[in-house]
């Protein structure tokens, strides 16, 4: 019988984050960090997995999403406030050394974190996003680039304002769940790209997104949209990056970000070995950017067998 997962509130950091979790802890921690539109519940299939092999996973809402509290209006999005709100949950459950699993922007903090805390670090297992010594460049993209609508003050708060959550939410999974890169054309906005007729990928169920709805109806798209889009600017340059821990990739080769400029000669042309002298890359054919979710089986096969090759060394 599958475990339960248990949710709580830790204060981390002037806010109460909310944690799901599952697991004994038998054979080490897996931390989960989610991206955009994702919260906790992205990673429900891959918790229970990694529990019922003896581990334990804790898997935050990022600060400003789902249950957890949203940072002051005030206060900048800060890719450091992720690194430093991972170390304060570690603390707080006293684990000394974790995995972390980074999905979409949760990837940028599981990076960062390994490489600013490496004794604190067994692995980072990443999707979709590979390591990129510098911020990507958006010049090359056309006007209607949904980061680059996105990243407008107010703008998508206008285009997702003439929509319910529910429709917003149901909206960017199904773009995002398609192979090409979403791009509105001259006087489309980013939400017209996709209507009620255009079906929900087979893998989300409308249960699926009414768990999400319902936690967006909760935190809105305010500090979403400020991490990652308005943040992108702000990643540092890691021209220096040197990992001293096992790194493992993994990219759905239907993902749309995978058409990204410079992702795939990162992967494929040898530029994140420079950076990481233990990784390994793995592509999944059919894959899309949720490959998590409509894969779950083989990426939880692929994350396990990361785990499992990575054992704790006893002292």
């Amino acid at each position: 019988m599958a475990q339960e997962i248990e949710h709580t509130h830790l204060p981390i950091r002037g806010l109460n984050i909310h944690i799901a979790q599952v697991g004994k802890d038998e054979l080490g921690t897996v931390v989960f960090l989610h991206g955009f539109p994702e919260i906790w519940y992205s990673w429900r299939h891959q918790m229970l997995a990694v529990a019922a092999a003896g581990y334990r996973a804790i898997t935050p809402d990022c600060r400003g999403y789902g249950l957890s509290d949203q940072p002051p209006e005030s206060e900048e999005a800060s890719w450091e406030d992720l690194v430093a709100d991972v170390l304060a949950i570690l603390d707080a459950y006293s684990v000394p050394k974790a995995f972390l699993v980074g999905k979409d922007f949760g990837a940028f903090p599981a990076y960062e974190f390994a490489l600013q805390h490496p004794e604190r670090t067994r692995g980072v297992a990443c999707l979709g996003i590979p390591f990129n010594p510098a911020p990507m460049s958006l010049d090359a993209m056309p006007e209607g680039f949904y980061v680059k609508r996105w990243r407008e003050p107010g703008r998508a708060e206008a285009d997702f304002g003439r929509h319910d959550v529910r429709r917003v939410v149901r909206t960017i999974y199904v773009l995002f769940a398609g192979a090409e890169i979403p791009t509105a054309e001259e006087g489309q906005e980013i939400m017209d790209l996709a209507d009620l007729s255009t079906p929900l990928p087979e893998w989300f169920t409308e249960e699926d997104l009414d768990a999400y709805a319902k936690l967006y109806e909760k935190s809105g798209f305010r500090y979403p949209l400020q991490m990652p889009y308005r943040a992108i600017h702000k990643i540092p340059n890691r021209l220096d990056a040197k990992f001293q821990v096992p790194v493992f990739m993994v990219m759905g080769e239907k993902d749309y970000a995978f058409k990204f400029p410079g992702f795939e000669t990162a992967m494929r042309g040898g530029i994140m070995e420079k950076f990481m002298p233990d990784l390994k890359i793995t592509y999944v054919p059919e894959g899309g950017h949720f490959v998590q979710e409509q894969l779950p089986e083989q990426v939880n096969e692929l994350l396990l067998g990361f785990l499992k090759d990575h054992p704790l060394v006893a002292a």
